[in-house]
């Protein structure tokens, strides 16, 4: 409800409207203004809370429905990659407010990949107060989450699923379409997670690979050859590029005033220097 609240006097005034907005947690505190300035707030009935829990209860049930061979080897793959039970990863994922791309991923020509991150979240507890200052007490929590990889900071565990084919995905045909990887950012560094993933998981496996497809003669093929020599390139540079920026150089910020200030003549110059 947004609330507009007019002090005149000792009386108080407020006028309502419904939002369509849903918001989620067990509690909510109004505070009036203490000045004359008009405020805005957020308010909802208890009964408005409850039929949006309802409602968002009805959204779980609906995609737990959902869930056939094709969900279930996403979710035994994710609970494998990141330590959590398989029920804890479902309950999570038809919970996730990008539920859809999931199906958009198993669609003919669909999406490419499928990306869920896995790190720690400010959670701001529902029935926190507020401090002096406006600010809420909020906690680091892990959490998994789907996203399409360019919105939120990636700083924890990306787990991804990549499509080989732009076929349906089905449940019979799901686990040799879809290929299941993980790599980590540890304390905020993405190229050596990425550098770690290459280098010890895609290129060994690469070069045990025995079947190209149509390109015949395996590793001894000069286009193999040269791909996997592009891809042993690729990850050299990486490695050098990570080596460089955690070895490059901090200049220490100078506050030059205090050197220039009371320059008066040649000797002062060369003192200053």
């Amino acid at each position: 409800t947004e609330s507009k609240y007019h002090r005149h006097g000792e009386n108080l005034k407020t006028r309502s409207t419904e939002l369509g907005s849903a918001v989620t947690g067990s509690s909510l505190t109004t505070v009036l203004p203490a000045s004359s300035t008009v405020k805005k707030g957020l308010v909802l009935s208890s009964e408005s809370i409850k039929e949006l829990a309802k409602q968002a209860k009805v959204t779980k049930e609906e995609r737990r429905a959902q869930i056939d061979g094709r969900y279930k080897y996403l979710i035994s793959r994710l609970a494998d990659g990141i330590d959590l039970s398989e029920q804890q990863v479902e309950e999570i994922i038809i919970s996730d407010d990008k539920f859809q791309l999931i199906e958009q991923f198993f669609t003919s020509s669909g999406l490419k990949k499928l990306i869920f991150f896995y790190q720690d979240v400010l959670q701001q507890k529902s029935n926190a107060s507020l401090r002096p200052d406006g600010s809420t007490n909020n906690l680091p929590q892990k959490k998994l989450f789907i996203t399409m990889g360019s919105t939120e900071n990636f700083t924890g565990t990306c787990a991804f699923f990549l499509r080989t084919s732009d076929e349906v995905i089905t449940a019979s045909n799901v686990s040799q379409e879809v290929n299941f990887g993980m790599f980590h950012c540890t304390d905020g560094n993405i190229l050596q997670g990425l550098e770690f993933f290459l280098s010890q998981i895609m290129i060994p496996a690469l070069k045990s690979q025995q079947n190209w497809g149509a390109v015949k003669g395996g590793l001894k093929n000069s286009q193999i050859q040269d791909f996997l020599y592009a891809v042993d390139k690729f990850v050299s540079t990486l490695s050098s590029s990570r080596q460089n920026i955690e070895d490059k150089i901090q200049l220490t910020k100078v506050d030059i005033d205090i050197y220039v200030r009371n320059l008066q003549n040649p000797s002062d110059y060369i003192t200053a220097g």
